[in-house]
């Protein structure tokens, strides 16, 4: 059976049970900031077992696409080495909330292993919590497992706890043997032997764990099970590595032919780059990035790590990004946002691998010195540091090398170095409310934050929950008018007014699917129970909707122009302009911006009424609504049409016609990160007033230049071609004087045994202008050295030239300059006959230039000998 009917086997066996399949989270969580990566099936479920969140249904089934690469689950040295580890993987599951619980739970489990994909049931273990009787006795009712099979374990292995506190309980796993000799098994091997394989884990969420590590009963009882996909598929095919499974072996397959070597002369290796390549693909078609911070820097370890790896099989130049197509054979079925964003994910992984590429050889290189000059077996941490800062390596890549060679690394060293120059920020983002420490004052129970600000600015509402945090009352309305930020689009401002309350709302943001009001202002706590009115600031509001409208223009526009590629990779919309992220991989001309201008323009003019559709998520993907990265989609979507022009899902506001917006201009465009480029723009009067703005300063240099517009662009080239000759006169002029100040400063000069020692300290403006002086000072010089120093820009410099009977005789300026450089605090360094030093404090030039007569006169003085 191959890996993709069992994982629709899965999905459609739950599915006959009544539970409603959810689509996988993505890789990127949304609206979790305590999460780098979704690593868990639960992730997108958890807002439900806090009891933040209601769904419409009490049991789901779903492949959750999960990455585990930092934290507590954190096997990266493991994965490749052993046949199981993995840094991406699929977690199969089913969920109760609060319906069936363990009867359930485990029956359906036996049936599906046993009657469905046929395991051998004298192979199977089943693990229980040591004080759950009720697990314990329902394997046995439930089940025709061996009772002997049924092993009760510690909380290491059988209590599941989301974090410190909240829910928690027992659970019960289910393992399976792979060994060669059934006939001796033992339970003793169970959690303990790499033959007994965990396959699913049925968790029974029945309890809270309090501050104080005590427990209480929940009220209600949830189920959460999870299923490696990649481990049940190794033993539904039969095999004892999941990389010889269909879900690994095509990767493999091409790396081998991109290589010429065979899979059994390097497994390690062609692991490590199957594993890396498909957390490669899966994260960035979920919308994250390689960077130097948080999340970006996890994908750039990873990256560089399958790079190096790939060193190792021939594989010198560029190649990750020739795999991800076979990545996307194998699983784009089941995750469509692969193929849809191949072009992106290719072009993001090729540009990375590149810019990595140019450093690799030297920094490997550098590492072999590092290596040849250690006096034990540990690098130091600063050595460590120097290749992460240097040439990109991170530490687990030098950690990797280290082991190879027998080595140890000095961590502790390398974070001191890492903290000292703070080469690296904290994780990168926006600042994340942190919910968990607001101290919520219940009015009322129930449903909350119904929003209503489609088709209303004000509303009549009451206050469900509220708290005081620092300066700011935070409300929890019944109804509200207030859009809380999502999807780029900035939340709402305004005011609330009641008997006792006059409040200034100055953001709107989400807490769970609660809409937090965060105020400021007039609150008396005894009026919380009366009616109040909700206001939103209806010209902000209007702003916002212009932009949010605009940026749907633009992103159809930029498709149009730039092609089918391009994908929203970020956007912010707030009430003075509109920024879109773009995956696009070299700057956007202004020819292409002036083209994008006109369409979105010529579709404003149009004014055409915009259509807004609820609709089931899959009914609007296969109408072709375009669907945005890392953006978090219930069942029913909000679809916003305008004609024939453009589809999305969109949960913001926006303009009821296109002709709202009044005008569009983009005033900015740039380079964000690789593959990625950032626009800007203004709409309505924003955009008037810049272009205004343009006009005006267009009008004053017309003045100036008493040149016709039309003819502005010639004048400025003429200027700027007048201005290159004028330097080159002024270069040539110079360069002669520095000729005749040579002559001049022979006059300095000190003859030794025949040879001539100049040294001296001369004016210049840089360091360009010090070397052409050292360049005049060797024209005139017949045979010895010269050393001229300058105060530039506050600090010491200095220029050493040498004739080229002394370069034959074995001196170098290079090495004269190196040490003047040191006396000043820096070093130096350039060609035999001209080198440069530089230094950090100025008081130390004289100094410096006294060494230079006295390294000078020994080195001749040795010569004349």
């Amino acid at each position: 059976m191959d890996s993709k009917t069992l994982r629709q086997q899965f999905i459609d066996f739950f599915k006959e049970k009544q539970h409603r399949f959810v689509r996988s989270a993505p890789v990127v969580p949304i609206d979790d900031p305590t999460l780098l990566f979704t690593n868990a099936g639960m992730n997108q479920f958890k807002p439900i077992f806090l009891g933040q969140e209601i769904k419409p249904y009490l049991r789901a089934v779903n492949s959750q696409k999960c990455i585990r690469v930092s934290g507590k689950h954190n096997d990266l040295e493991e994965v490749g080495v052993d046949t199981f580890h993995h840094t991406f993987f699929e977690m199969l599951g089913n969920w109760s909330f609060g319906d069936y619980y363990k009867a359930e739970a485990i029956r359906w489990a036996w049936e599906l292993f046993t009657d469905i994909w046929k395991l051998d049931k004298n192979r199977l273990w089943a693990t229980v919590y040591e004080t759950d009787d009720e697990a314990f006795e329902l394997w046995k009712s439930e089940t025709d497992i061996d009772p002997e099979r049924i092993l009760r374990c510690g909380a290491k292995d059988n209590f599941w706890e989301m974090g410190e506190s909240g829910p928690c309980g027992p659970c019960s796993e289910i393992h399976y043997y792979v060994g060669d000799d059934p006939e001796n098994q033992s339970a003793a091997g169970v959690n303990v032997s790499d033959e007994y394989w965990e396959l699913w884990n049925l968790v029974f969420i029945q309890n809270e764990r309090l501050p104080d590590r005590s427990l209480i009963d929940l009220p209600a009882k949830h189920v959460d099970t999870g299923a490696g996909l990649e481990r049940i598929v190794a033993v539904v095919q039969g095999k004892t590595s999941n990389y010889d499974t269909d879900l690994f072996q095509l990767i493999i397959s091409a790396t081998s032919d991109l290589s010429d070597i065979n899979y059994d002369d390097d497994p390690v290796s062609f692991r490590v780059i199957a594993d890396h390549i498909r957390m490669l693909t899966f994260s960035i078609a979920d919308g994250a990035m390689p960077a130097n911070e948080g999340r970006g820097y996890v994908l750039r370890r990873i990256l560089r790590r399958a790079a190096r790896f790939g060193r190792k099989i021939n594989l010198d130049q560029p190649f990750l990004y020739k795999l991800v197509e076979t990545v996307s054979t194998i699983m784009g079925d089941a995750f469509p946002e692969i193929p849809e964003k191949l072009r992106h994910i290719k072009n993001v992984i090729r540009a990375e691998e590149t810019s990595f590429n140019e450093t690799l050889d030297r920094g490997l290189n550098n590492f072999e010195k590092i290596v040849a000059g250690l006096n034990d077996d540990t690098i130091p941490g600063d050595q460590a540091f120097r290749l992460y800062d240097t040439y990109g390596f991170p530490l687990d890549l030098t950690q990797l090398m280290a082991r190879e060679r027998g080595l140890k690394v000095d961590e502790a060293g390398f974070a001191a170095a890492m903290q000292q120059q703070k080469a690296r920020a904290k994780a990168a983002g926006k600042f994340q409310h942190d919910t968990r420490k607001i101290n919520w004052q219940i009015v009322s129970d129930g449903p909350d934050s119904k929003f209503i600000g489609y088709d209303t600015t004000t509303v009549s509402t009451r206050i469900k929950r509220w708290a005081q945090q620092d300066d700011n009352i935070l409300l929890v309305l019944d109804d509200t008018s207030f859009y809380a930020e999502s999807g780029g689009q900035v939340g709402d401002t305004g005011k609330i007014t009641g008997a006792g309350i006059d409040l200034q709302v100055v953001d709107t943001w989400k807490d769970g699917e609660h809409f937090v009001h965060q105020c400021s202002g007039k609150f008396v706590e005894d009026a919380v129970n009366q009616s109040i009115t909700a206001t939103v600031d209806d010209q902000q509001r209007s702003a916002i909707r212009r932009n949010h409208t605009a940026t749907h223009l633009m992103h159809a526009a930029l498709k149009q122009v730039l092609g089918d590629h391009v994908h929203q990779a970020g956007s912010l919309v707030n009430p003075d302009h509109l920024r879109f992220d773009l995956t696009h991989f070299e700057k956007v001309t202004q020819e292409q911006i002036v083209e994008i201008e006109t369409i979105v323009n010529r579709e404003i003019r149009q004014n055409t009424a915009l259509q807004v559709d609820l609709k089931s998520y899959d009914e609007a993907r296969e109408a072709g609504a375009e669907a945005l990265f890392g953006e978090k989609y219930g069942d029913q979507v909000r679809v916003i049409t305008i004609a024939d022009y453009s589809m999305e899902l969109c949960g913001g506001t926006h303009v009821d016609r296109t002709g709202d917006i009044g005008f569009f201009k983009v005033v900015e465009e740039s380079a964000l990160a690789a593959g990625v480029r950032r626009i800007v723009a203004l709409t309505g009067a924003g955009a008037v007033d810049y272009v205004q703005n343009l006009a005006l300063i267009t009008s004053q240099i017309q003045s100036r230049f008493n040149s016709p517009i039309a003819e502005l662009s010639a004048r400025v080239d003429q200027l700027l071609d007048q201005k290159k000759q004028l330097e080159k006169e002024l270069k040539r002029q110079q360069q002669t004087e520095h000729k005749s100040g040579g002559r001049d400063l022979m006059k300095e000069a000190v003859s030794i045994g025949g040879y001539t020692m100049i040294v001296v300290k001369v004016t210049a403006a840089d360091n360009d202008e010090l070397k052409a002086r050292g360049d005049g000072l060797l024209e005139a010089l017949s045979s010895g050295i010269g050393v001229l120093g300058a105060e530039m820009g506050g600090k010491p410099g200095a220029v050493v030239v040498i004739t080229p009977d002394l370069i034959k005789a074995g001196l170098k300026a290079g090495e004269f300059a190196k040490s003047i450089g040191q006396a000043m605090g820096a070093g130096g360094g350039g060609r035999p006959h001209l080198a440069t030093a530089g230094g950090k404090d100025l008081q130390k030039l004289p100094t410096a230039l006294d060494l230079a007569r006295e390294l000078i006169r020994t080195k001749l003085e040795k010569l004349i000998v």
